[in-house]
């Protein structure tokens, strides 16, 4: 499994000390664009932007010049991405984590280039594809190609950690401080990792009303439940943990053009001997980071049913067992490669550790919904999207107290009806 790389040519990507202004739309991207790209400010270009809107925290446009003459392929090899962060989100995003996520992702041909920051956001190079939405998740093809990618980011991307402290230039920090609180979040993981995420976020809570502070209350009382019984548990990585995505819904997953030429960060090929038609790429690195590799999957299989919440169409069980089988196959074939025939991972029994990853999966379960209760909580006080964050955070919450309450059984008990997401998730076919 890879090491930990020197880390010091991260950090280089260029500098543009301009603001992309929501209000001011077109003329601030034109003016970041023209800083980065000079000679399209020339008589023949022809600006265009198209603006995406699959998300609910960033404004994402798309830079084209129509030059004439131009083939649209050729037009789309010169596009530019330019991703704008949403008010208020530094409380929730590590920028600076997330252009080094960025930046080491290229360096192993797992992300676009990254072409310049500026002041609220970052420019790359346009990846050719098509986003998928909810539904093209469900399709085998899709998520067995979102399995094999997904394994080569754990199996291939090493974690650096650095400390909260480390981060804010601290050269110690006292125990009981804000900074000890996030770093030490999981004994004995190095941070940073999800539970130290989930830690910054509860701390970031409003705490104005004294119903504000009962629920961070409860929610410190939650999470402090989950480390307990989750964050010590074996796991594929080392120290249990993986170089995870954490937020891999549809409209991060790109599907890559067929043909010869277009894949440009390879092809991994599939266990069940099909004629690989389909491969994707991911976007978006915000909330990469260290996490068990059942967290990032259970993360993944609750995006299928998108931002509604449609617990009909989530993953079976035969579905999930699927989607691991192609994950466990392609992790330990890179594994195999990358230490040769005579290590112990070529005596992998893969079908045991694929079963035991779904078990982990399943344990996991609730745990997106946590996660994501807490995001959505925050963002309702920030964002000035036209989401209902509020309510979006009490259907997130209401899935991990759902899972609690079949996890120990008080559902059954109590003689209410199991919930319609424990539901499909026990489902076999």
């Amino acid at each position: 499994m890879p090491s930990q790389p020197a880390t010091g040519r991260l950090g280089q990507v260029r500098y543009i000390p301009l603001t992309y202004e929501n209000t001011n739309s077109e003329d601030s991207a034109r003016q970041l664009i023209f800083a980065l790209r000079p000679e399209w400010s020339g008589p023949d270009s022809n600006i265009e932007f198209v603006r995406f809107t699959d998300g609910i925290t960033n404004t994402l446009l798309k830079a084209v010049n129509k030059k004439e003459g131009l083939t649209p392929d050729e037009i789309d090899q010169d596009a530019v991405l330019l991703r704008a962060y949403g008010h208020g989100t530094d409380v929730l995003i590590d920028r600076h984590r997330e252009t080094q996520n960025h930046e080491l992702l290229m360096r192993y041909g797992l992300a676009p280039e990254l072409l310049a920051r500026f002041k609220n956001g970052m420019m790359y190079r346009f990846i050719s594809g098509r986003v998928t939405h909810p539904s093209d998740l469900r399709k085998p093809s899709i998520y067995l190609a979102v399995a094999r990618r997904l394994a080569q980011w754990h199996a291939t991307v090493p974690c650096i950690h650095e400390t909260y402290a480390q981060k804010k230039g601290l050269d110690g920090i006292a125990n009981g401080s804000y900074e000890a609180a996030i770093d030490h979040a999981a004994p004995g993981k190095p941070p940073p990792n999800v539970w130290t995420v989930m830690q910054k976020w509860i701390l970031a809570l409003p705490t104005k009303t004294e119903t504000e502070r009962t629920r961070q209350a409860d929610l410190q009382k939650e999470l402090t439940r989950l480390i307990d019984e989750l964050s010590q548990r074996p796991g594929l990585g080392e120290n249990g943990l993986v170089f995870a995505h954490c937020d891999l819904l549809s409209g991060n997953v790109i599907i890559e053009p067929k043909g010869p030429g277009t894949n440009e960060v390879g092809s991994i090929g599939s266990s069940n001997g099909e004629d690989e038609a389909t491969s994707v790429t991911f976007i978006d690195y915000e909330y990469a980071t260290p996490s068990p590799a059942a967290f990032d999957l259970a993360n993944h299989f609750a995006e299928w049913g998108g931002f509604d919440c449609d617990y009909n169409v989530l993953p079976t069980r035969s579905q999930r067992l699927e989607f691991i089988r192609e994950y466990i196959h392609t992790y330990y074939g890179i594994a195999r490669e990358e230490t040769g025939p005579g290590d112990k991972v070529a005596e992998v029994d893969e079908e045991a550790e694929a079963l035991q990853l779904h078990a982990e999966v399943d344990m996991f379960r609730g745990v997106p919904g946590f996660y994501w209760g807490i995001w959505a909580l925050i963002q309702a006080t920030i964002s000035q999207i036209n989401f209902d964050y509020a309510q979006y955070a009490e259907i997130r919450l209401g899935e991990y107290w759902a899972w609690r309450e079949e996890v120990a059984g008080t559902r059954e008990i109590a003689g209410k009806e199991m919930p319609l997401r424990e539901k499909r998730w026990a489902q076999e076919e």
